[in-house]
């Protein structure tokens, strides 16, 4: 801590310990509100929208996380890009659609590809400025060193280069070891996953302390409830949902570790804490898999209970306590909307996201920056979303038949769905098909998809985009 001068010394000497802590917090506060803010960025694996308290949680308890949203906002209407691993973690970090980078899917250990060194990450972003950068958990924008987050602005990083699935004793495929990294250093082969989740928040809580005097930007990618799940002894039985329940409270009483390291560190009121997921549930794994909240399908899918997932913002003085925004916005809005916090230019190369800082201050009025949100799979666009409305075009998707259970995964068949409009106002669940009602609206999207088309491309008509920009390759 920096030195408090003399009078603040004989003050803290007169009133004791307990009383000279309160003044040293008090004194930090003061300081840190003076300076730019800091962002911690939570981001969970493959938990649904349904997964929270505050969105309708079942069977266990999310008490830091739902008192967050008490002091901040969540957004009942908050998307993913992509409702997959790398691709989704692409538009979060780069505020691109995916298909703009170049990275689609779920990059895998034989991959030679990842995040291009001429994109800008929030790591970049916030280095630019100034800030003490970290990510701790799941990276997956490629695993060799030149991909790797020291690479791309991050100065720490403790964390698994992919899924957490992708190790040896993966029931269906045959995975090399599973390398947990610091740094760019292999420090552990195959981790006690039993400890990820802790471990990654006690680096977590070393970063804020050791950074409480400087600006920091802190990314925590759990690699929970990704399967395989698993939860530490002090949460094992805790929940009456099963392991999956003992996970996510697991989480959440992580979130409050940091809230509580940030309130006693003097830093609540100048902190953005933001807390979102990948995407939606893995369906397939059942009992191990979390809810969509009863939105229609899950991960792998462009229906809402692939890509709608829970955001809750939280920044004391800043953020009004109790609001709810029920307007649309992506993952990839967060670039824009945190270079507009701390003063950065945005990148040189185009993005997608836009600031939507309105929305997350609760302002009166505010909409949505975004005429049209899209929906790729792959290199498909298979559904675009304006205002309350959704279009989706032919496509094939994976359907869940039949669920597993107790970590093994379950049946899909492939279903095909033809053109549909839904009205999200009244139908969130995508049951009701109302194109026929309302083809000016079925054509304005259509307007909307042709110029997306032309931009990024769609392998379902065969469109090539010209805003397609190179992805990183393993140097030779």
């Amino acid at each position: 801590m920096r030195r408090l001068g003399i009078w603040t010394g004989l003050v803290l000497l007169g009133l004791g310990l307990t009383g000279g802590a309160r003044v040293a917090r008090a004194t930090l506060a003061a300081e840190s509100e003076k300076r730019p803010p800091n962002v911690v960025l939570i981001f969970t694996d493959d938990q649904g929208y349904g997964d929270v308290g505050c969105y309708g949680a079942k069977g266990y308890a999310t008490p830091n996380l739902d008192r967050m949203a008490r002091e901040g906002i969540r957004f009942t209407d908050f998307y993913v890009a992509q409702a997959v691993c790398s691709a989704s973690r692409t538009a979060l970090l780069t505020g691109c659609y995916p298909n703009r980078v170049g990275i689609r899917g779920a990059l895998a250990p034989q991959h030679q590809i990842g995040i291009h060194a001429d994109e800008t990450t929030l790591g970049e972003l916030f280095k630019s400025r100034g800030y003490a950068t970290a990510a701790f958990g799941k990276w997956h924008l490629g695993h060799h060193p030149q991909f790797l987050p020291t690479r791309h602005g991050f100065d720490e990083y403790l964390g698994l280069p992919y899924s957490n699935d992708m190790w040896p004793k993966h029931p269906r495929a045959k995975f090399p070891p599973l390398p947990l990294i610091d740094g760019e250093r292999m420090v552990e082969i195959n981790p006690d996953q039993r400890q990820l989740t802790r471990r990654y928040t006690d680096r977590a809580v070393q970063f804020v302390e050791k950074n409480r005097e400087r600006p920091f930007f802190l990314y925590l990618p759990y690699s929970m409830p990704h399967v395989p799940i698993f939860a530490s002894e002090g949460h094992l039985g805790k929940s009456s949902q099963g392991l999956f329940g003992d996970v996510i409270e697991e989480i959440d009483a992580s979130v409050g570790r940091i809230l509580e390291t940030l309130a006693r560190s003097g830093l609540d009121r100048n902190t953005l804490v933001l807390f979102t997921t990948d995407n939606g549930p893995w369906l397939s794994y059942g009992n191990h898999a979390g809810s969509s909240g009863g939105l229609r399908e899950g991960k792998g899918t462009s229906f809402e209970g692939g890509v709608r997932v829970p955001f809750i913002a939280r920044w004391p003085g800043k953020i009004p306590a109790g609001k709810v925004s029920r307007e649309p916005a992506m993952t990839l809005d967060l670039l824009p909307t945190l270079a507009g916090q701390i003063g950065a230019p945005l990148p040189a190369r185009k993005i997608d996201g836009k600031d939507i800082w309105p929305l997350m201050t609760a302002k009166r009025g505010a909409k949505s920056p975004h005429e049209a949100l899209f929906f790729f799979w792959n290199e498909g666009l298979e559904a675009v979303r304006s205002g309350r409305w959704k279009l989706h075009y032919p496509h094939p998707y994976a359907h869940l038949e039949a669920a597993g259970a107790d970590g093994r995964p379950g049946r899909y068949v492939t279903q095909t769905i033809d053109q549909q409009l839904f009205d999200l106002s009244k139908d969130p669940t995508e049951s009701t098909n109302v194109a026929d009602q309302h083809p000016e609206i079925v054509a304005r999207l259509h307007a909307l998809a042709e110029t997306m088309r032309a931009d990024l491309g769609d392998s379902l008509t065969n469109r090539k985009g010209t805003g397609l920009r190179e992805v990183g390759r393993l140097a030779p």
